[in-house]
Order: structure tokens, then sequence, then C-alpha cells
């Protein structure tokens, strides 16, 4: 291991794809994998144990699962970042992943490439999400935030948003901007599909941060999804 690598935890219960996984991050340039674990229970232990920058996490495992291990991880260690890496791309698997704290979700498809790029921003505080649960989330954003019949189209853009009540200030645009942060959206992104610049997302996004007392994009997702938002 180089000073400077960034250090990580490789979970998974099958002893081939958790091995082969590790042996293929540790020879990528500016990783190092510190340990491997093979249930919940030893992703913890191993998180207590050598601290690493990032934990890269499946999620049906014997004994403690991964949605447990990420709860625990993140409320006793908040500075390793947790990345789930899984065959599953459910709502129901990305919900309560990223509730748990999870600060990415990438599916088994991903390439070495794509993994490495994930560990680093993640443990940069970035949000990182698989194209196809980005289009998931986006689809479950957009939706969620049109009650009473209200619709948003996929590009983002709400034109028959219906207020509603929202936590700790929010207005309905910070809602809603706040919802496709949770998606995975860029702030270019955001500012293509509501119409508006940059700028204003920028904006929008430093009154959410400053509302909900939040440093970063993904403790903001992880208030979206604790909160109901998505």
């Amino acid at each position: 291991m180089n000073e400077g690598d960034l250090r990580l935890v490789v979970v998974d219960d099958q002893a081939s794809i958790r091995e082969a996984l590790a042996m293929m991050l540790d020879m990528t340039p500016g990783l190092s994998v510190v340990a491997t674990a093979a249930d919940g229970l030893e992703a913890v232990a191993m998180a207590a144990e050598h601290r690493p920058d990032v934990v890269l996490m499946d999620l049906r495992m014997p004994k403690m699962d991964g949605i447990a291990a990420t709860g625990q991880i993140t409320a006793r260690f908040p500075e390793i970042a947790v990345v789930v890496l899984t065959t599953f791309e459910d709502d129901a698997s990305i919900i309560a992943a990223l509730g748990a704290g999870a600060r990415g979700y990438l599916t088994k498809q991903a390439g070495r490439e794509d993994i490495a790029r994930a560990a680093r921003a993640a443990a940069a505080g970035q949000a990182v999400l698989d194209p196809a649960v980005q289009a998931r989330l986006v689809a479950a954003a957009v939706g969620g935030l049109a009650p009473g019949g209200g619709s948003v189209d996929p590009a983002g853009a709400g034109s028959d948003v219906r207020p509603r009540t929202l936590p700790d200030g929010l207005s309905a645009r910070e809602g809603e901007v706040l919802a496709l942060i949770a998606a995975g959206r860029s702030n270019k992104e955001i500012a293509v599909g509501l119409f508006v610049s940059e700028a204003t997302v920028k904006t929008h996004v430093n009154n959410i941060f400053a509302k909900l007392a939040v440093r970063d994009r993904a403790q903001a997702v992880h208030y979206a999804f604790t909160h109901g938002l998505v």
C-alpha cells in the first residue's frame, strides 16, 4: 500500500467474487484493499478495526445483511463511506440502502474503473449511482413530487407540480431540487431539467444545505430518503 492510497474493505458472501474483486481493486493505482468480509457482522468488525475510507458492501448476506451493516457503520463511523455493490436494483433495496446511509449504489455489472471512480467520489462525499439505479430513482423522485394527480416529466420539468408542505422550511422548488439530487442528478442536469440557470440551481442547493444542516450531497440524499421525499 502506498501512502495516500484510498483504503477499502470489500464485503461479499461469495468467496470467489470477494477475492476476485479485492485482487482487482488492490491492483488499481491509488486503491488499497485492507480487509475483506463475508457477512455484515464481519463488515462492521473490519470497519472498526481498519477504519477504511470506503466499504464496498454486498446486500444479501448471512448473519447480518448489507442494509443493517451499512446502518451500523455509518452511525458509528460517519467518516467511512459505504458504496453498495450488488446484483439487486429493485426500488426497495435501493431506498433501504440509501436510507441506511450508503453514499453509492452500483450493480455488479460495473467494471473496475466504474467501481474505482465510485469509491473515490464517495470518499469525497459525493453520491454515486449506477445509471440503471439513477433511472429508477429519477422516476420515483419526479413521481413523488406530484401529489394529488400532478405530474413531472422524465426530464425533470415540473409545471404541474402542486404545492405541498415540506419539512424544515423547504420551498416547493427546493424540494424538487432535493429529490433530483437524491436521484443522482448534477447541478447542470437539474438546471436543464427545470429550465433554470446552473447558478440558480447552485443557490437552491446552498439554501437546502443550510436549512437541512447538511454538509454535502451524500447527507442530502440520506435526508431525502429518511424523510420520505423520494
